[in-house]
């Protein structure tokens, strides 16, 4: 399959089966993350597989989008190794986490496996279920694993704006702030 068709077929799993994510397919998902572009190659990203049940049973506490896979990857980066802009010190984490998460999941779908990418979850309630250290920052939960069989995308999953309305050259001249109604 090629890219963009990756790209189109690839949607948001919200019911998984129970079958458990093989390790070598757990690994080649990891590496893609692993091999993610970062801000000067810094690679402040931080990822906390969580799959026991024990855990998974914790992460209900912090989410209610876990929509009981069998396994979650919780993306965070280390606020004292990621880059800062020179001009702002604006924090490039969050971008660097966003596309470790971005290639994850992209590769967990090249290999048949859904993803929900989770950002709804109290960060507060996953650092205390976790005990994750003040200096990681919580970005995004995936919880991941196989489709159950009657999973189907959601009904505006193929619902995308007009390119117009989403690029511009060499100017916003034009640009209208907030959501158009013509989607």
């Amino acid at each position: 399959m090629d890219f963009l068709e990756l790209v189109k077929e690839r949607y948001s799993v919200r019911k998984f089966s129970n079958k458990k994510v093989e390790k070598e397919t757990l690994d080649l998902i990891l590496e893609a993350g692993r091999l993610a572009p970062t801000a000067v190659n810094f690679q402040p990203q931080r990822i906390l597989v969580i799959d026991s049940e024990e855990n998974l049973e914790q992460l209900k506490s912090c989410t209610v989008y876990h929509f009981y896979a069998p396994m979650a990857l919780l993306v965070c980066y280390d606020k004292t190794a990621s880059w800062k802009r020179s001009y702002d010190k604006e924090d490039m984490g969050v971008v660097d986490a966003s596309i470790v998460t971005t290639q994850m999941m992209l590769q967990a779908a090249a290999l048949g496996l859904g993803t929900t990418w989770v950002g709804h979850f109290d960060p507060e309630a996953i650092r205390s279920a976790f005990q994750i250290p003040d200096y990681l920052i919580p970005v995004a939960l995936l919880p991941l694993g196989y489709p159950r069989e009657d999973c189907v995308p959601h009904q505006l999953h193929g619902t995308r704006y007009e390119m117009e309305h989403t690029v511009f050259y060499n100017s916003f001249e034009g640009i209208q702030e907030g959501k158009a109604s013509n989607k």
